[in-house]
Parts: C-alpha cells; sequence; structure tokens
C-alpha cells in the first residue's frame, strides 16, 4: 500500500487506484458569443431529486471553465456507448473540440451532442473549491432521458462498453 502523502509515487498511484471506479462520460456544453464551447467531464454525479441538482468537478486550470461559468445555462450530454470519439475530441486541450459533432443549441444557450443517452439544462447553484479542483452543483431545469441508449464508460483510463447481461444474485 502507498501511502497518500507527498511523494513522489502519489500522483501516479492516485490516478491508478481513482481509474478504478467506472464512470460514465458527460460533455458540459454552452453557446458562447454563438460559438460552442465545452469539454468532457466524467465526474458527473447525481446530487438531489429536491430540488433536482447534479455535480461535476472541474479542474482550476481549465481554460474552458471561465467560459462556461457565466453563461445562464449550462448542457450536459450523457455520452452514447458509440460516441468514444466525441468523448476524446472534448477532452483536447487544443484544436476542434466539434469537429464532426452533431448540436442542439437552446434559446437559453444551452449545448447537446445528439445521440446522447441524455441531456441535462442546467444551471450553476453553487461552486465548491476542493483541491486542484472546483464542485459544481448545478440545478436541472429540464431533461431529456433515452433509457434504451447505452452510455459510454470511463474505466481503466480507457473508454468502455457496459455488458448488456444482466448479473443475477446468488441464492444463499
Amino acid at each position: 500500500m502507498i501511502t497518500v502523502d507527498s511523494n513522489p509515487e502519489r500522483e501516479a498511484a492516485l490516478r491508478q487506484a481513482f481509474a478504478c471506479f467506472p464512470s460514465g462520460v458527460t460533455a458540459m456544453c454552452a453557446l458562447f458569443d454563438n460559438e460552442p464551447v465545452g469539454m468532457a467531464v466524467s465526474s458527473f454525479t447525481s446530487v438531489s431529486m429536491e430540488p433536482p441538482l447534479l455535480s461535476v468537478c472541474v479542474q482550476n486550470t481549465s481554460g474552458t471553465w471561465p467560459k462556461l461559468r457565466e453563461r445562464p445555462r449550462l448542457g450536459l450530454s450523457v455520452l452514447a456507448e458509440d460516441q468514444a470519439a466525441a468523448g476524446r475530441r472534448l477532452a483536447m486541450k487544443t484544436g476542434d473540440r466539434f469537429a464532426d459533432l452533431a448540436l442542439h443549441p437552446t434559446t437559453d444557450g444551452a449545448l447537446f451532442v445528439l445521440g446522447a443517452a441524455a441531456w441535462f439544462d442546467c444551471s450553476i447553484q453553487a461552486e465548491v473549491p476542493a483541491g486542484d479542483h472546483v464542485v459544481v452543483l448545478l440545478e436541472v431545469h429540464g431533461l431529456q432521458a433515452e433509457p434504451d441508449v447505452a452510455p459510454l464508460v470511463f474505466h481503466g483510463s480507457r473508454f468502455r462498453r457496459l455488458d448488456a447481461r444482466e448479473l443475477v444474485a446468488e441464492a444463499s
């Protein structure tokens, strides 16, 4: 076991351990000066039913977040299993993140990726500093879900698909 102190192996060990937990991949996007702005976010989770809240975590060094945080509405798209290329592009530090992406804008400026498993139309409720990230609480104003569309999964530092087989609990 590696202790979590300030030794040089810590960051690599933390990345490896964090990668053991699978997560969905979302695109957080909006229009900024009539141009698409967005990024891939894998630290997405539901928070509350009343009020409807979800959260994402964003690196403090993000150059995209300062633009997104000024928008009245943000679109979160839960990417589908066939959208790994979109996930890779949206995670790029440079280049055209929106090349070949089919997008749907709202009148409030939220931007959604077509073909996604779910869409959440959100506004920022709060930001909580958390080390080298900020936890962003988002209030959900509208949504669209496609339960039969399998989500894209990020696990072990790779994009993966869910296995369609259901696990059956063993009888005791």
